[in-house]
């Protein structure tokens, strides 16, 4: 009896492997009902904005005339404004040798079919002159977010680079070009305990009303995810002061993590803002893929990939599952190579626009491109490869 319940149990632990392996590799293209996708690059679109050597104006820090985005132009926020997308994407001059020691700024530019868009010669949100100074000099502006209010103030988040403690910054607008600050946005909270610890990345909740995109409130509060090496929450009344969730020890409240084996085994980093469904909020994130033995080999080392994970809808620190693979990656060569070598489409973008999805993500830390989801024509995620 003992040894037909051992060869019993070993069938059934070869079974359950087998179905697991056939699981990761059978069909790793199938999205699952409540994700978005999949997202498809228009065909010869891309990258749609790059480098300018030609756009110059004058610097508050330096007081000369200076080619504030003719390094790299990448990681963009989007949003609708009237008939057109606005992109707002991160600039960086020809200042420092490498990520983190040229000055970054926030350009602008906009389109009427989310495609092909024409740039403002002069960045709309800079290091200047003002009370942000102490936040924001030398390094600047970076990797901004943006959403809107159903009443029309535009809300960005942005990360405030010193070169000594990225934070995050919130800014507000009526035009998506003349902003006010408002700076770091943890002071006011458990004695700013976590206005001076590294903060980055926000994704404010949002929902569709009426065909329209805004900023949601769940119980009349704001949410948004926002985090790097783990993804966490925070909640605000007034969407400039914001209260993190802490758990029972009052450290920040970790709501899903790397995982080991997998393309976001290195980092988890928050994308654009977060969706509300009729299946769960869906929070779109970059996931950093670890270089060594706790990564997916199908992936380089280092690389960062798109993914989405799916909240409680009446509960968003609620976390309930993940892709298990990214629904975009690296494919195209200015994808692969550039500033960051490794490959990226980091996600930080997204609008809904003439019924469908457009996502802007950065290429390698260098140019900007655009993905669509038609939810009336899905089409597959980008091709994984096999086990």
């Amino acid at each position: 009896m003992n040894k037909i319940l051992t060869k019993l149990s070993g069938f059934v632990a070869c079974l359950l492997v087998f179905n697991f392996a056939v699981a990761q590799t059978s069909n790793p293209n199938v999205l699952p009902k409540w994700a978005f996708g999949g997202f498809v690059r228009p065909a010869g679109i891309n990258p749609i904005i790059s480098p300018d050597l030609n756009a110059a104006f004058l610097d508050p820090m330096s007081n000369k005339m200076t080619k504030w985005e003719a390094n790299y132009t990448f990681n963009p926020a989007a949003a609708v404004k009237g008939h057109k997308i606005v992109v707002l994407y991160r600039s960086e001059d020809l200042t420092g040798v490498e990520i983190g020691t040229r000055t970054s700024r926030i350009g602008y530019a906009e389109s009427s079919d989310g495609l092909s868009f024409k740039r403002n010669a002069k960045p709309v949100l800079y290091p200047g002159d003002d009370s942000q100074k102490e936040f924001e000099w030398p390094g600047g502006c970076e990797d901004p977010r943006v959403a809107v209010t159903a009443t029309g103030t535009y809300v960005m988040f942005y990360t405030q680079w010193n070169r000594k403690v990225p934070r995050l910054g919130v800014a507000t607008s009526k035009d998506l070009i003349t902003w006010m600050k408002y700076g770091p946005i943890f002071r006011e909270f458990y004695n700013g305990k976590f206005a001076d610890t590294p903060n980055k990345s926000a994704s404010i909740l949002t929902k569709l009303v009426g065909g329209k995109q805004v900023i949601a409130r769940i119980n009349g509060k704001y949410w948004m995810y926002w985090g790097e090496q783990h993804v966490y929450a925070a909640t605000s009344t007034n969407l400039v002061d914001w209260k993190p969730e802490v758990d029972s020890k009052g450290e920040l409240k970790q709501l899903f993590s790397p995982r080991a084996g997998y393309f976001d085994s290195d980092l988890t980093e928050c994308g654009p803002p977060a969706i509300m469904t009729n299946k769960g909020i869906i929070l779109f994130y970059n996931g950093k893929n670890h270089p060594g033995d706790g990564g997916d080999k199908r992936f380089n080392g280092n690389s960062y990939c798109a993914g989405e994970a799916l909240f409680s809808r009446t509960d968003p620190s609620k976390f309930i599952t993940r892709l298990s693979v990214p629904f975009l990656r690296p494919m195209e060569s200015f994808e692969k190579s550039g500033q960051y070598v490794n490959g990226t489409v980091f996600i930080e973008g997204m609008a809904y626009f003439q019924k469908k999805w457009f996502l802007y993500y950065g290429c390698a830390d260098s140019r900007v491109g655009v993905a669509v989801f038609d939810p009336n024509k899905p089409a597959p995620p980008d091709p994984i490869p096999l086990l």
